[in-house]
């Protein structure tokens, strides 16, 4: 059970604690908005990363078996998905600084908590590499086909709190972002910035892609 348990933290924090497009997309996004949606949109990230432990720990090599003839189409996917977001995030600053309009009123309302929880859930559903990385580590171990239903258990409740934890990190951080930069202008730059680094991570998606 205990050994359940640390597999499950570590697998947890290895897949969340890499800092991409999704995790640049939540800073700024609790930045833009409030801490209570960000917290919401973290817990999105994080039910996808529970939901692929356990999809991996009950698929085992089938799961990479069926995965691997839609990785490229997933890939690109995902890809056009932060493409969207950079770009409708470039064009919100832009707007916002030119209307000099506080960030609660811009050119469209900011998400509301359950609809930055769905749209980070999808996002992260969308990346093939966090069930490869799960599948991986659960066929690596061995324990696919040994474990019990309870230590399978563990095993994603743990993988879920670890990336929960520091998703919720990441959303404090944006929330301390969003109050240091009030001024229209540090909130243009650090939009712009974001949106940049999710569209830069896009195309290296693709080129990634074989």
């Amino acid at each position: 059970m205990t050994a359940a348990l640390v597999a499950g933290l570590v697998a947890g924090y290895g897949i969340a604690m890499p800092v991409g497009a999704v995790a640049t997309y939540l800073v700024s996004l609790t930045a833009r908005t409030s801490l209570r949606t960000g917290a919401c949109a973290a817990l999105g990230v994080a039910t996808a990363d529970g939901l692929y432990a356990l999809v991996a720990a009950l698929g085992g090599a089938a799961l990479a078996a069926t995965l691997r003839p839609v990785t490229v189409p997933l890939r690109w996917a995902s890809a056009l998905v932060l493409a969207v977001l950079a770009v409708r995030g470039a064009i919100a600053a832009v707007r916002q600084y030119r209307g000099r309009r506080s960030a609660a009123r811009t050119g469209q309302d900011p998400p509301r908590p359950a609809r930055a929880y769905l749209a980070l859930l999808g996002i992260t559903l969308l990346n093939p590499t966090t069930v490869v990385y799960f599948a991986a580590l659960v066929l690596g171990s061995g324990s696919a086909d040994a474990a019990s239903p309870l230590e399978q258990g563990v095993f994603v409740l743990a993988a879920f709190a670890a990336s929960a934890s520091w998703q919720l990190v990441l959303a404090c951080g944006g929330a301390l972002l969003g109050r240091a930069l009030t001024g229209h202008r540090g909130r243009l730059v650090t939009a712009l910035a974001s949106s940049a680094v999710i569209a830069a991570l896009a195309v290296r998606m693709l080129l990634a892609a074989p």
